[in-house]
C-alpha cells in the first residue's frame, strides 16, 4: 500500500477526499503544520507528500525546504491558494514534483498522485497493451511489398520504441523489440542485396533513396546558391537511434527538420564518409582521383583527402570558394575547444564541414576496454552515454554561437551507424584479405551467403578493386567474420561489440537534419 503523508492546516475540512483516497487504496497520514511534516518525514516512510503552501508556524515552503534536506528524491505535491505565478516559480525552483491551487477536488488529488507514483505502472501497462500490436503490425508489414520509404519507417518505430523503453527496467520488453529487430534485418538483407546494385547504377535518382553521395549536391549547394552560409556537422558513426536521445537538445535554439538516407556500402568510413565529402561512389573516387584514394590500411587516415574531395565536389557543381571553405576534424576535447575558440573566424566563411569523431572512438574502445564495457552493457547505455557527452562537451555553446547568426543553416549527419555483433561466422580467405570484422575484401573470399553478401562484380556495387581478382564479402544482421584460426578465441573477444561495415538498419538507415536558427534577431 502507497504511502501519502498530507500536511495541511485546514485537513479537518479535508476528512472526505482522505477518505476517498483510501478507499483507491492509499494510506494517509494527516498532519496540521510545517513542524509535524517534518517530523514524520524523518520518522516514517512515505512515498508522497501533499503539502499545503500556508500554514501557521513552518510554513510549506520552509517545510519543503527541510524535507529535501533530508530526502531531495520524495516526491511532493504543492496546494496552495496562492495563484501568483512568483511563488510557483519560487516553489518549482525547488524541486515540487507537481502544484495545484485550492480549492482542490479528490479526483485532482487522486489524478497527482497517480502521475507521479504510478506512472511506471500506467506506462507498463500501455506497453503490454501497444507493444504486441505495433510489432505484430511490423512482422505483418514484412510480407509486402516495401519501398526505401517503408525501411526507414520501419527503422524509426523500432529506434522510436528502443528510445521509449530507456530508463525503463522491463527486460522482457526489450528482449520482444530485439527479436524484432532482428526479423527486420532479416528481411532487410535481403531487400539491399537485391536492390543495392540497381540504386547505384541508375541515372534516375527519383528510382532509388537518398545515398551518401546525395549529401551535399540535394541539400548544402542549394543552400549555398541561396546566399546561406552553411555548417555541416558529421558525427562518425553516429546511429539513428542516438540522434533520437540528442534531438531535445537542438530544440532550444533550431527548428529541426528530420530526414533519413541510406549509407552507401560497406558502411565504414573510408567508403561512406568519403562518398559525402566526394559525391562520388568509391570506383569513381579512385578513378577521378587516384592520388586521393587509398585502400591500404597500413596509412594513418584513409580519410585524409576529405578537405580536397569537398573542395573538387563543390567545384563541379560550379561553386569555387576558396578561402571561404573551411574544414575541421574533431579527435578529442582539445580540438573541440579549439573550434569553439576560433568559431567567430569560422562562421564567416560560406560552408564549415565538421567531423567530429567521438562516438566512433567509443564504440571501437569499447571492445578493448573491460570498464567501458562494464559501463555501456548495450544500446541504451550507448545513447545515455552518447547524451551525457554531447551535454557536457563544447558543442552545446558551439551551437547556441551559430544560432546566433541568422544566415547560417546547419545540417547535422553521420556517415554510417554500428551494430553489437553478438553472431560470428567463418569467413576464409587469403592473408592479404582486410581485417574489417563486417566487411572484408581479398582474393578467395568465402563465407556463409546466409550471412553475408558476397560481391564477385566489385564494379557493379561501385566499389573499387586492388587487383583483377578482388572480392568482396559484406556481413548481414548482427553477423562479424571471424577466421577459422584461433576460432573460439576471437569469437570470444569481439561478441557483443560494437562494428560497422556490414548490412542493417543499424548501420543504413540514418539521420539527415536541417537545423534553422529560432533566435530572433
Amino acid at each position: 500500500m502507497q504511502k501519502i503523508l498530507w500536511a495541511d492546516d485546514e485537513i479537518d475540512h479535508l476528512k472526505a477526499h482522505v477518505r476517498f483516497l483510501e478507499q483507491k487504496g492509499y494510506a494517509v497520514t494527516t498532519v496540521t503544520n510545517g513542524e509535524d511534516a517534518v517530523y514524520e518525514v524523518k520518522n516514517n516512510d512515505f512515498d508522497i507528500i501533499l503539502l499545503d503552501e500556508m500554514m501557521s508556524g513552518k510554513d510549506g515552503l520552509t517545510a519543503l525546504n527541510e524535507i529535501k534536506d533530508i530526502y531531495p528524491q520524495l516526491p511532493v505535491v504543492m496546494i496552495t491558494k496562492n495563484e501568483e505565478e512568483t511563488l510557483m516559480e519560487d516553489a518549482l525552483g525547488k524541486r515540487i514534483d507537481d502544484y495545484l491551487t485550492k480549492p482542490v477536488n479528490p479526483s485532482q488529488i487522486l489524478m497527482a498522485c497517480k502521475k507521479i507514483l504510478d506512472k511506471r505502472d500506467i506506462i507498463t501497462e500501455k506497453r503490454s497493451q501497444e507493444f504486441p500490436a505495433e510489432l505484430s503490425q511490423l512482422s505483418f508489414s514484412l510480407m509486402n511489398s516495401m519501398a526505401p520509404g517503408n525501411w526507414i519507417e520501419h527503422a524509426l518505430k523500432i529506434f522510436r520504441m528502443d528510445n521509449d523503453l530507456d530508463g525503463s527496467a522491463e527486460t522482457d520488453f526489450r528482449q520482444i523489440l530485439y527479436d524484432q529487430r532482428r526479423e527486420v534485418n532479416v528481411e532487410f538483407g535481403k531487400y539491399i542485396e537485391r536492390n543495392y546494385g540497381k540504386w547505384v547504377n541508375t541515372t534516375n535518382y527519383e528510382e532509388r533513396p537518398t545515398l551518401s553521395t546525395d549529401i551535399i549536391p540535394q541539400y548544402v549547394i542549394p543552400e549555398l546558391h541561396e546566399g546561406n552560409r552553411v555548417v555541416l556537422w558529421v558525427i562518425d558513426c553516429l546511429r539513428s537511434d542516438q540522434w533520437l536521445a540528442l534531438e531535445s537538445f537542438f530544440y532550444q535554439w533550431f527548428r529541426t527538420v528530420n530526414r533519413y538516407y541510406f549509407s552507401i556500402l560497406p558502411t565504414a568510413t573510408p567508403f561512406s564518409r568519403n562518398a559525402i565529402f566526394s559525391g562520388l561512389f568509391p570506383v569513381e573516387i579512385e578513378k577521378m582521383y587516384p592520388q586521393l584514394w587509398s585502400m591500404n590500411e597500413d596509412d594513418e587516415s584513409l580519410n585524409r583527402y576529405e578537405n580536397e574531395l569537398l573542395d573538387l565536389q563543390l567545384k563541379r557543381h560550379g561553386l569555387d570558394l576558396k578561402n571561404d571553405l573551411k574544414y575541421v576534424k574533431i579527435m578529442n576535447a582539445d580540438d573541440m575547444r579549439n573550434l569553439e575558440k576560433n568559431l567567430n573566424n569560422y562562421l564567416n566563411s560560406r560552408l564549415l564541414a565538421v567531423v567530429v569523431n567521438f562516438v566512433d572512438i567509443l564504440a571501437h574502445s569499447r571492445s578493448d576496454l573491460p570498464i567501458l564495457k562494464e559501463i555501456v552493457p548495450d544500446e541504451a547505455a550507448y545513447r545515455s552515454l552518447t547524451r551525457s557527452w554531447f551535454r557536457h562537451s563544447a558543442i552545446n555553446g558551439i551551437l547556441k554561437q551559430i544560432a546566433a547568426r541568422q544566415d547560417t543553416v546547419s545540417f547535422v549527419t553521420s556517415d554510417h551507424g554500428s551494430v553489437r555483433g553478438l553472431h560470428a561466422t567463418k569467413v576464409i580467405g587469403d592473408r592479404e584479405a582486410s581485417t574489417n570484422l563486417r566487411y572484408k575484401y581479398g582474393r578467395n573470399l568465402r563465407a556463409d551467403k546466409k550471412h553475408a553478401i558476397l560481391l564477385k562484380d566489385p564494379g557493379y556495387w561501385k566499389l573499387p578493386k586492388r587487383n583483377i581478382n578482388t572480392d568482396y564479402i559484406i556481413a548481414k544482421e548482427d553477423f562479424y567474420f571471424v577466421y577459422p584460426t584461433n576460432y573460439n578465441k576471437y569469437l570470444k573477444h569481439y561478441k557483443d561489440s560494437f562494428q560497422h561495415g556490414g548490412v542493417s538498419i543499424e548501420e543504413m538507415v540514418l539521420p539527415l537534419v536541417r537545423l534553422e536558427s529560432k533566435i530572433p534577431s
